[in-house]
């Protein structure tokens, strides 16, 4: 199922918590909300939903427009960060509660029922569980029956809140894994909403990275990392530093000297890299500074540097060296930006 956002505006009072946003969602599609807190990803991920209405704009379910449809109509499956499963019922009764409810025309029989839950156990890999109760199982476990009892309906879309939200690092990476098998399995339009850019890069086809109720960059995890079109999205994603600089004959110069980069235009900017894109050098026209820490990180180093800058706190910043990089607390290291963005 196709979703298209068009122009979606909505106040909570006066507060804008979205802003004439729109995003076309592909049929088949995982697509990634990320953004901080207040960035208006759930927002975004309710009004899908048919759990709030926009103040302006339209929600539309392939050519219907489903703006004013509620939950029900839109037949939409939802996962909660808390996974909201009942507690008094089996992993079965959970999974088929969403069927047994529906009208009595569109009701499968009980044993079409029984059938689909006992698939959907077998496809999230509890096999043998299906008597057991929420309090009885793991939080991965937990949220692989609420997945379950979401797909169970067959819904249209497919929506998750912060789905991994509550479990440990080593859990939440398992299951991200999990959940891209299971998508590619059975081809639900998914929208999932995030503030963990690792899980988003991880999974999603196209990331949406949102800010202040707007979206700053749509593309896949190669394009909002290596080509983020913002301030904003440079340094959300990844690590990454970021210096005053001034445009000039075709260089950068930093505190009114050349750094060895070039680049066009004329004027004031903000140079922009991350830090495995430097290099070492000797060379006077570089970067430079004091280190002030170095600690390992795997098979490299990362070093803490200060810049000075001219009575005021130093520009303080971090790159990747080589693990036998003379980077000795207290002395001087000289750099240059491998690959970089200027930002105007």
């Amino acid at each position: 199922m196709e979703v298209t956002i068009s122009g979606i505006t909505k106040e909570f009072g006066k507060f804008p918590a979205l802003n004439d946003v729109s995003l076309q969602i592909r049929s088949g599609e995982l697509i990634a909300l990320l953004g901080p807190s207040g960035s208006g990803k759930t927002t975004l991920l309710r009004l899908i939903a048919g759990l709030e209405q926009p103040t302006d704009g339209r929600v539309l379910f392939g050519d219907e427009d489903a703006s004013h449809r509620s939950v029900q109509e839109r037949n939409v499956g939802f996962v909660f960060q808390s996974y909201a499963l009942f507690r008094h019922m089996t992993v079965l009764e959970n999974i088929s509660f969403g069927l047994k409810v529906r009208p009595a025309r569109t009701r499968p029989t009980k044993a079409q029922i029984r059938k689909r839950a006992l698939e959907l156990i077998d496809m999230v890999h509890l096999s043998g569980m299906e008597d057991r109760y929420p309090n009885q199982l793991s939080g991965g476990q937990r949220q692989r029956v609420a997945l379950a009892r979401a797909v169970a309906i067959e819904p249209r879309v497919l929506l998750l809140d912060e789905p991994f939200g509550a479990l440990d690092a080593k859990v939440r990476k398992e299951l991200r894994r999990w959940l891209r098998d299971f998508h590619d399995r059975t081809g639900h339009t998914t929208v999932f909403v995030t503030h963990d850019q690792e899980e988003a890069l991880e999974l999603a086809d196209r990331v949406v990275v949102m800010s202040q109720g707007k979206i700053e960059q749509i593309g896949s995890a190669d394009d909002v990392y290596d080509t983020p079109n913002s301030p904003f999205v440079f340094s959300f994603i990844g690590e990454s530093s970021s210096l005053p600089v001034m445009l000039h004959n075709g260089a950068v110069l930093f505190q009114n000297e050349p750094i060895g980069v070039a680049e066009a235009g004329e004027g004031a900017g903000e140079l922009f890299f991350r830090p495995q894109d430097v290099v070492l050098t000797t060379d006077p026209q570089a970067l430079y500074g004091k280190v002030t820490a170095c600690r390992r990180l795997a098979g490299t180093r990362i070093a803490e540097i200060d810049i000075a800058n001219a009575g005021n706190e130093p520009y303080h910043l971090e790159i990747e060296v080589p693990l036998d990089a003379p980077m000795a607390v207290g002395n001087e290291a000289r750099f240059r930006p491998t690959r970089w963005k200027v930002f105007r």
